[in-house]
Formats: C-alpha cells, sequence, structure tokens
C-alpha cells in the first residue's frame, strides 16, 4: 500500500511517498481502508520528534481518520466489516490504510462525507472538551479565541457560539478574520496590526474576558492571561508559535484565575465516556447543521507532505484534509 513515511525526524520536506506493508489490527483493533485524513498541528511536530508522543522510526503522521473497516481483530464487538467510521489515533492516519482502536472509533453518520469526516474528532474534540469540561463556559460569558483561524481556533469559535458566548477572534491578518465573523465571531482582533490587549480592553473594558482559547502559546499566552477578569480560566491548547510560554503566576494569584491545561488525546483514553457522550453531541450538531467544518483545501496522499509544510506555514484556514480517493 502506499504511504507517506517518515524515516527520520525532520522537517515534511524529508517525509517519503513510497510503498510500505499492509498494517496488522490486534485484538481490539480495526484496519481501516482510509479514504481521508486530516491534517492537525501536532502532526508537525510529531514528524520533529517534539510531540509529547514519541512513535518509532519509521512511521506515518496523520491522526485524524475517516475510512472503511476492513477487519476486526478478536475482541472487537461494535464494528464490523464494510462499516464506515472516524477514528482518532496518534500516528498511522497518511496511508491507504491504518490500524486504530475501537475504543476510540466512532460510526460514521452516512451523511457526512468523508472528507467533512476527517476534519471533525481532533478539532470538534479538543475544542468541545475545553470550553465544556475544562472551562465550563457559560451563557453570555466572554471569549477570546487566539489563532482563531486555525482548524481548533475556528471550531472553539464555532462551538463557543452555540454555547451562547460572546467571542472575540484574533487572527493575523484580515482575510482568516473574515471566516471568522463568517463562522459566527462578534468581534475580531488583527494581532499583526493591532495591539491585541489595547483592543482587547476596548471590547470589554475593565471586566476582562472570562475565557481565553489559546493553541499559539508565545508572547501572546502572557498578553492573553492579562486580559482575563477574576476566576477567569486560560485554556492552554498547544504551541503552533513554536514557542512554550513562560506565564508569571502571579497573575493567576492576582486574578483568581485558572490555567487549565486541554489534552484531548489523553481525555479521550482516561475518560472514555465522557468522550463519547461528547462525540455522539458533535455528531447531532453536525447531522441538524449547526456544526460545519470549513475545509481548506483537500491533498492528494502523494502531496501529504505538503499539506504538513502549508500546516506549519500557516496557510492553512480552517481543515486541511489527505484524501486517498
Amino acid at each position: 500500500m502506499k504511504a507517506i513515511i517518515c524515516h527520520s525526524f525532520g522537517l515534511p520536506d524529508q517525509l517519503i511517498y513510497t510503498d510500505v506493508p499492509e498494517p496488522v489490527p490486534g485484538n481490539n483493533e480495526l484496519l481501516v481502508s482510509v479514504k481521508a485524513c486530516g491534517v492537525n498541528f501536532p502532526d508537525v511536530l510529531i514528524i520533529q520528534n517534539l510531540y509529547q508522543v514519541k512513535p518509532e522510526l519509521p512511521f506515518s503522521p496523520g491522526a485524524d481518520i475517516a475510512g472503511i473497516v476492513e477487519s476486526v481483530g478478536p475482541d472487537v464487538k461494535n464494528y464490523k466489516v464494510g462499516d464506515e467510521v472516524i477514528s482518532m489515533s496518534t500516528f498511522g492516519g497518511f496511508a491507504e490504510k491504518a490500524v486504530v482502536s475501537a475504543n476510540t472509533s466512532f460510526h460514521k453518520p452516512k451523511e457526512m462525507p468523508m472528507i467533512n469526516a476527517a476534519s471533525f474528532l481532533v478539532a470538534y474534540g479538543t475544542s468541545y472538551h475545553a470550553l465544556k469540561d475544562r472551562a465550563k463556559l457559560k451563557k453570555d460569558e466572554v471569549l477570546l479565541v487566539l489563532g482563531a483561524s486555525g482548524g481548533v481556533g475556528l471550531s472553539a469559535v464555532e462551538i463557543g457560539k452555540l454555547m451562547g458566548a460572546k467571542v472575540i477572534a484574533a487572527a493575523s491578518t484580515d482575510e482568516k478574520l473574515e471566516i471568522c465573523k463568517k463562522y459566527g465571531a462578534d468581534e475580531l482582533i488583527n494581532y499583526s496590526k493591532e495591539d491585541l490587549k489595547t483592543r482587547i480592553k476596548e471590547i470589554v473594558g475593565n471586566k476582562g474576558v472570562d475565557v481565553v482559547y489559546d493553541p499559539l502559546g508565545g508572547q501572546f499566552s502572557e498578553i492573553a492571561l492579562r486580559t482575563l477578569g477574576w476566576k477567569g480560566r486560560h485554556l492552554v491548547i498547544g504551541f503552533a508559535s513554536g514557542e512554550i510560554s513562560k506565564m508569571p503566576l502571579n497573575l493567576a494569584l492576582l486574578k483568581g484565575c485558572d490555567i487549565l491545561g486541554v489534552f484531548w488525546g489523553s481525555f479521550t483514553q482516561k475518560e472514555p465516556k465522557l468522550n463519547l457522550e461528547n462525540t455522539m453531541q458533535l455528531i447531532n450538531w453536525f447531522k441538524n447543521g449547526t456544526l460545519n467544518p470549513h475545509i481548506h483545501k483537500v491533498y492528494p496522499l502523494k502531496d501529504g507532505a505538503q499539506a504538513l509544510a502549508d500546516m506549519m506555514n500557516r496557510k492553512v484556514k480552517g481543515k486541511a484534509v489527505v484524501s486517498m480517493e
């Protein structure tokens, strides 16, 4: 079968499109004929050996998988050959076939196209878990989303509005912010041209924001933390800026605020029942048209490395998807 393979850790241009042996599912695993795989920022990190999980070489990146079950392990109860599924793995998705855990797989709704399905689990799962379970976002609270035009950022804008919040979307270009506006953002901040702290104060005054959704890290994290109001919550999603922030903890003391880590991958393993409930709610919202992933571009499998390069260079607005069809 064909796959994008990482033989040595490095940048996307070191990845190879080649033939590899077909994987074999373990006891509680599925072999999936992959139809599409979403591109996420952790994919860029994992090929550089910068992610929390360290796969053995060689491996194929890609965690957000949509496809058809081709075979099942002996302990699998809820899936059969021919079932259409969406699955979350840590890696392995940029390939014509992938092995995934039955515990992190879900039956794909018939009305959900494969491309949309591959844009769904990681972004929406992360944002819903962050806003619902970690921040406990309430109706009419103010939510600031950094990196708001990216895959997780845009899903946070969408879900934040769905949960009744006033959403401030912050991104680096006016073009990116236009997409955020279409997805429901109430206020827009271009932090490449405007001072983030000043603009937030203009919007919310001295009250501050209630929740910060932060997939960026770097210089913006401390600025955003300083904009929090009393008992605010700062959600640490990731470090797309390439820099892990060094937060001044006296701000947490002075504001009575919480700095909350969000590691959705571990959540799916440690709290599978709650993750199932969350995913079923997200799928129902998709079915009734409430959620609609923004597809930036669909890349053929052979161009999977380019998809990762575009993600790394911040060219992607919404979701990039690698298609095997």
